[in-house]
């Protein structure tokens, strides 16, 4: 059962970028669908478990909850470039060796010699994998252009989604914490976002139907943040995290056969090879 409901994250998160490829929109208004989406359910669990929060986390929680907005418009602009199949391993690889590295730099995580080698080790079979998943056959200039900007968005946007993690962990915050003034940040900073729209494109997406059907992305969001936490109770944080990153898995493949991304046989053999490769990566370093 402690497996079961470690998976239930994995879905939640899996299913989330398919959502926001059904129900289309710009990535403006896939970001506010799913930051005020996820800010609801974060005020439930808030008022449910009642937890103790004090000036000191909201202000680093506000902090985290901004840059995870700048991480997940970044990601959505990456979808629309380069697909949810070969943004996620993409995506997910970054992120793990991002917070690896903070981890040793800042954490001082990795301290023997064993668990240094096997982490950069890790590292490096997360490389091969993500070098992996953008192989493509198609020698187009218009597909290698969309190729280079998706990456691009990528590593700029995995900063936030570092930010995201780093400042909780650094002022040792429970996560039942965390969630809800982090949600805060992520509605507030997905307005200035939502301003800058309006300046740049003059539309309105608080007008504009898209941004309201992708609330449902937002509730699966926070769902899967609140399984998560209960998840890493149950299971504890490594094994939490490990069960919760097969999200990957569900979204890579659910975008080539349910969004219909387009990929050649040996497309797709070099996308769930360098997947395999990246998870085998992530689970070295789950378990250091």
């Amino acid at each position: 059962m402690n497996i079961l409901i470690g998976l239930l994250p994995a879905i939640g998160w899996g299913f989330l970028p398919i959502f926001t490829g059904v129900f289309g929109g710009k990535p403006i208004n896939q970001l506010f669908g799913t930051s005020v989406g996820g800010f609801i359910v974060a005020l439930l669990i808030y008022l449910y478990s009642q937890p103790q929060i004090d000036l000191r986390i909201i202000i680093l929680c506000l902090i985290s909850g901004m840059l995870w907005s700048f991480g997940q418009i970044t990601q959505y602009m990456a979808f629309k470039e380069i697909g949810v199949s070969t943004s996620m391993p993409i995506s997910t690889g970054l992120q793990l060796i991002g917070n690896s590295l903070i981890g040793v730099a800042v954490f001082g995580e990795w301290k023997t010699a064993i668990t240094i080698t096997l982490g950069f080790f890790a590292l490096f079979l997360i490389i091969i994998g993500i070098i992996l998943t953008t192989f493509t056959e198609k020698n187009v200039g218009a597909t290698k252009k969309n190729m280079t900007k998706g990456i691009l968005y990528l590593v700029v946007g995995n900063f936030g989604y570092m930010g995201y993690s780093f400042f909780p962990r650094w002022g040792q915050i429970d996560g039942w914490s965390a969630i809800f003034p982090q949600t805060v940040g992520m509605v507030l900073m997905t307005f200035v976002f939502v301003g800058i729209s309006m300046v740049k494109e003059q539309t309105n997406p608080l007008k504009e139907r898209s941004s309201y059907t992708n609330l449902i992305t937002g509730l699966l969001f926070g769902l899967a943040v609140f399984f998560y936490l209960i998840s890493i109770k149950l299971n504890g944080i490594a094994n939490g995290f490990t069960l919760s990153q097969m999200c990957v898995v569900i979204s890579t493949t659910l975008g080539i056969f349910i969004l219909k991304e387009s990929k050649t046989k040996e497309e797709m053999i070099f996308t769930f090879s360098g997947l395999f490769v990246v998870i085998i990566g992530g689970l070295i370093i789950s378990v250091l």
